[in-house]
């Protein structure tokens, strides 16, 4: 049974927003007391938060769908609903956060790291937040937003200093193990290590994190073996340490060819040209294995490698080793800039900008995206035409009728404001200049009884129509 994930696709959906409140306050002797509707809440957010306990996406996994609390609608009395509860996702220190095009949104080193993978949508407006002193008892309130949906991919990359990476079964989990107080499963078959094993080493007064990466084989950058799946975890390592087996009982290996290709499989994945690299060869407590690592130091040697021989089952050479990866780590540490808090970049919008496009779309049709109009016919209730009426105002004041004439639009042309899979088409009526002052009945709006001017061309051409065969009908010759 699976026990360690390191990717996984995830489906968030952050809480809607609850709906705004019509209400009018009523009491004895008093039935028309005024607006008194509450505002909905805010629905709930889904947050990916570093846990330090966390250490693979297997919940994610077998739950791949995550959704946050709605927001509760309001109620009359100005009662505001209850906001939607933030749903946190704990996941590992080193995930990083791609969207489903591979784009990073986010890396997450650093306990207690944060990211808002889906904001909740906002809670609707209730009327009595609607009053105004042209509008004192609006019939409507607003429709809460709903909430963020996406689907993002999670990877996770180990954090550690110090990466392990060699052929399977070269000895890394028993390195690991008497340099650390890691207890990785350790047998002598192909593919022991199935999952990163991390161990913490302290070494005089340095401490650093070290990874045993599951065994590479030729073909791992391209997905052969364990490898791809792994690779990705020796990315944030400071430090390579090649583990080379002395002792191979396969006659067509030998400890420089196995270099070579994990070399080879290393830069085809890219990146890691410049980490600093250690050769460790391994298992020189057995007689053929001693003399196997002196006779091919030398050669490792005039490659530039710095060699350590150890054997994990005498336990030694384990401390010379231990010291020098401390050494590297810590002149790896200090050679990083010194990290500045985040500066605050405030970018006020310029005043004149309205924040929305107007585009002509084909004969008589009109495309309207901002992210102000977008939210306000989300938040629009068109069953109820005093809301529909209140939305017109709204575009009216922020100018879009304004652009939609120097666009060339027509009385009767049809208005998009959406994307093109999600959008409210109407058509354009450029009269719509009146206030509360036209208001009728509660929840009515006189203006859109009017009929539409391209509807009532029509009528007025089959009127004519009429009347001509109406004469024609009544045409006497011998009259």
């Amino acid at each position: 049974m699976t026990t360690f994930v390191d990717r996984v696709e995830l489906h968030v959906a952050a809480g809607n927003g609850g709906h705004g409140c019509a209400s009018v306050f009523r009491e004895k002797f008093k039935p028309l007391g005024g607006p008194d509707g509450g505002n909905g809440g805010r629905g709930g957010d889904v947050i990916l938060v570093v846990d330090q306990d966390v250490t693979t996406l297997l919940d994610y996994h077998h739950h791949p769908h995550r959704k946050a609390t709605n927001g509760q609608p309001g109620a009359g009395d100005h009662r505001s609903g209850k906001n939607g509860q933030d749903l946190v996702l704990p996941v590992p220190d080193g995930t990083v956060i791609l969207d489903k095009k591979g784009n990073v949104l986010a890396d997450l080193v650093g306990q207690g790291t944060t990211f808002v993978a889906g904001q909740g949508g906002r809670g609707g407006l209730g009327n009595a937040a609607l009053a105004s002193a042209r509008r004192k008892a609006p019939g409507f309130a607003l429709l809460g937003e709903p909430g963020e949906e996406r689907d993002i991919v999670l990877e996770l990359k180990t954090v550690a200093d110090v990466a392990l990476v060699g052929y399977p079964s070269a000895g890394k989990s028993s390195l690991i193990s008497v340099l650390s107080a890691a207890r990785p499963k350790i047998a002598d078959y192909p593919f022991t290590t199935l999952v990163p094993n991390l161990g913490v080493v302290t070494a005089g007064s340095t401490v650093y994190t070290i990874a045993d990466v599951p065994g590479l084989i030729p073909g791992a950058s391209q997905g052969k073996g364990l490898g791809l799946e792994f690779l990705r975890h020796v990315e944030r390592c400071e430090v390579l340490v090649h583990v080379l087996d002395t002792a191979t009982l396969e006659s067509d290996r030998d400890p420089l060819s196995d270099l070579d290709i994990i070399e080879e499989e290393l830069r085809q994945y890219g990146g890691l040209e410049n980490r600093p690299r250690v050769v460790v060869l391994n298992k020189i407590d057995i007689p053929d294995g001693q003399e196997l690592a002196e006779m091919i130091r030398p050669d490792l040697e005039s490659r530039g490698y710095r060699i350590f021989e150890v054997s994990a089952v005498a336990r030694t050479g384990l401390k010379e080793l231990s010291y020098a990866l401390a050494d590297i780590v810590a002149q790896a540490r200090a050679a990083k800039p010194v990290q500045e808090a985040t500066r605050v970049v405030i970018r006020p919008k310029a005043v004149n900008d309205a924040g929305f496009t107007v585009k002509p779309e084909g004969e008589g049709l009109f495309r309207v995206r901002g992210d102000k109009p977008e939210r306000w016919v989300r938040q629009t209730d068109f069953n109820n035409d005093e809301a529909v009426g209140y939305l017109a105002d709204r575009l009216n004041r922020l100018g879009v009728e304004e652009e939609l004439l120097k666009a060339g639009a027509r009385p009767g042309d049809g208005v998009a404001i959406g994307p093109e899979d999600n959008a409210v088409v109407f058509d354009w009526e450029p009269t719509m200049m009146a206030g509360a002052e036209m208001l009728g009945r509660r929840g009515e709006d006189h203006r859109l009884e009017a009929p539409r001017p391209a509807a009532q061309r029509r009528r007025d051409r089959q009127a004519e129509r009429d009347e001509a065969e109406a004469e024609y009908d009544g045409f006497d010759p011998l009259g």
